[in-house]
């Protein structure tokens, strides 16, 4: 302690005569008490306020400079000290530090520099300021191709310090990537991949890059996609397999990466993890397990990348993902569904897998999760089932299969996501099926049901789709014991407030079932039409300048239906709707113009 204390005075006292051996002696002395006890020594010195005279010690003629350096490096190491070195002004003469020639000062500066950023705002900024990391970009574009040790270790320090500096700051991030830094470091990874340490750093540059958008063009340019497959394809411990994960994850989001990872072979890889730990109740190899197989349903988003690898429904790949839906992981079922889901993307892939009985594995699987089961493989398995029903030749297929009645296990789920994929899935099998529209519309429960969500306003998804499906149940059944069943469940008012919707489709669809239920049971729903003020929600979409051309013309075919009813005919004379109708005579679009002149001599007679 008493060395500390004197060396500390000679350091405060050090004019430009003293020799550089004593102050090599004292910088020696101090390292020595940081290496014993690095917290209470770096108190010490800034008590002393030694730090200030450090910065005028750092100048590349002296001896003593990488010594300078070290000291700060292992002072910056505490959280405490970072700002006082940037309140010294040691961050410009580091940063001044970086045009030389000599390695060992390189080394110390790139720590000290580095250390200083490590979650310190002001020193982060101070280093910009100073220009620094252009500086250290440069020496990474020179000393990429050089594997000596002293070349690799400076490499290493040079990569944690732009680390450091830019970690989760988007503005410095994208500072490092127009400097062009990722090529760099994409190369650098290429040809130190036998150094550890670095290319652990290189990682680790790459998972804090990898996030924002700008920097996955600029990787989709370079050959990450095979440095990382290549790297994968030797890490045999766990940690290692979960960085190049880190950084695999971020990437695939880009479309063309995707597509170059599987080119790269890195699905042979994610299935042989799956395979490897599908059994094991280890929790490295549950994680892998999980992390393996979700990358695999992202490389699936990608249209080119997906396609390539459903091979026309041959593709091992493909039958590999098949035999996940059956196994007894959660995970793998989630995941098998969530693949066929985005396999079924496009309607030849639909038509392929339905003729090819995936259907029934999908069954299957729900039917292992009715009772207490896992909710994101229902909703991950009533998502694979409703875009398979997507084209028109699968569902009659699908409806013959059984889908309808396996979907309906569900009704009594009380989670959103599982109700909201149920009705898109009935919505999309009952498309122009006017036999199964009966079937489902008739089905007192169902109507219950869709009534009840009809009202989920914390929902606005299950809320939507349970409007649609109770109008879709009316307009491909035209049916009367539908709409009678409709009617005394109380879903007149929800398609009335359906019409008065932001969503044009929704408007149409709503109307279009409207003027179904006044052309075929309008005694029976008359009065809930009244109570439910449809007249005066047509008014107002007709009067409405705003209204798409649709929702004019099936307003007024809607208003023609209406007048066959006593109570609503006196509404529709009561509100001035012939005047509103007149001026639509003249509208651009000629079916609403058209439609206009026969709804004005509908009301005309009936006055």
């Amino acid at each position: 302690a008493d060395n500390l204390s004197d060396a500390l005075k000679k350091l405060k006292i050090t004019t430009t005569d003293s020799t550089a051996d004593s102050l090599e002696g004292c910088l020696d002395c101090l390292l020595q008490a940081l290496a014993q006890n690095n917290m209470e020594t770096s108190e010490k010195i800034q008590k002393s306020g030694v730090l200030q005279v450090f910065a005028s010690l750092l100048t590349p003629q002296s001896s003593c400079t990488a010594k300078v350096a070290n000291v700060i490096a292992e002072v910056a190491r505490n959280e405490f000290m970072r700002n006082p070195c940037v309140e010294a002004g040691l961050i410009p003469p580091l940063v001044e530090l970086l045009n030389c020639k000599d390695q060992e000062v390189l080394l110390q500066t790139g720590r000290a520099l580095g250390n200083i950023c490590y979650d310190s705002h002001e020193g982060r900024n101070a280093v910009d300021h100073a220009g620094g990391a252009h500086i250290v970009v440069d020496h990474l574009r020179s000393l990429c191709s050089k594997t000596d040790p002293a070349s690799e270790k400076l490499l290493t320090v040079f990569c944690g310090m732009l680390m450091n500096y830019s970690n989760e700051n988007d503005t410095l991030q994208s500072q490092l990537i127009n400097m062009g830094v990722i090529p760099t470091l994409v190369k650098l990874l290429g040809i130190h991949c036998q150094n550890a340490a670095l290319t652990e750093m290189c990682l680790v540059a790459f998972g804090n890059l990898a996030e924002l958008e700008s920097s996955k063009e600029q990787f989709a340019y370079t050959n990450i996609a095979e440095e990382l497959v290549k790297l994968f394809k030797k890490q045999i411990e766990h940690d290692k397999k979960e960085m190049i994960f880190e950084v695999l994850a971020p990437l695939a989001e880009n479309d063309v990466i995707k597509l170059q990872l599987v080119e790269a072979g890195l699905v042979e890889c994610l299935l042989e993890i799956v395979q490897k730990t599908v059994d094991s109740d280890k929790e490295d190899d549950i994680a892998e397990l999980k992390t393996a197989s979700d990358l695999m349903v992202l490389l699936l988003l990608g249209d080119e990348s997906m396609q390539k690898l459903f091979e026309g429904g041959k593709g091992s790949v493909f039958q590999r993902v098949l035999s996940w839906i059956p196994s007894n992981s959660h995970q793998l079922q989630l995941a098998g569904a969530l693949a066929i889901a985005n396999f079924a993307r496009n309607d030849g892939n639909c038509i392929h897998m339905v003729d090819n009985g995936i259907v029934q594995k999908l069954m299957d699987l729900l039917d292992r999760h009715v009772e207490d089961g896992n909710v994101t493989v229902q909703h991950a398995a009533l998502s694979a089932l409703r875009n398979l029903a997507i084209p028109v030749v699968n569902k009659a297929k699908m409806l013959s299969a059984g889908v309808a009645e396996a979907v309906l296990k569900f009704l009594r789920s009380e989670m959103p996501p599982v109700q909201f994929k149920l009705l898109g899935t009935l919505r999309m099998l009952i498309d122009a099926q006017a036999e199964a529209a009966e079937q489902l519309g008739k089905n007192v429960k169902l109507v219950e049901r869709l009534v009840e969500w009809c009202e989920a306003k914390d929902h606005a998804g299950v809320m939507g789709e349970s409007n649609r499906l109770l109008s879709a149940l009316i307009r491909h059944s035209k049916s009367k014991d539908v709409i009678r069943t409709i009617v005394q469940s109380g879903g007149i008012k929800h398609l009335v407030t359906m019409a008065t919707s932001e969503h044009v489709i929704m408007q149409n669809e709503a109307l279009v079932a409207l003027a179904l239920i006044a052309a075929l049971e309008l005694v029976t729903a008359e009065k809930d039409l009244e109570n439910a003020q449809l007249v005066q929600i047509l008014h107002r979409l007709l009067s409405d300048d705003r209204s798409a051309p649709e929702i004019k013309y099936n307003s007024m075919v809607l208003i023609c239906a209406l007048i066959g009813s006593e109570p609503l005919q006196k509404e529709v004379q009561s509100m001035a709707f012939l005047e509103v109708i007149s001026k639509l005579r003249s509208h651009e679009n000629k079916t609403v113009a058209q439609q206009a002149s026969l709804t004005e001599q509908r009301l005309a007679v009936e006055s």
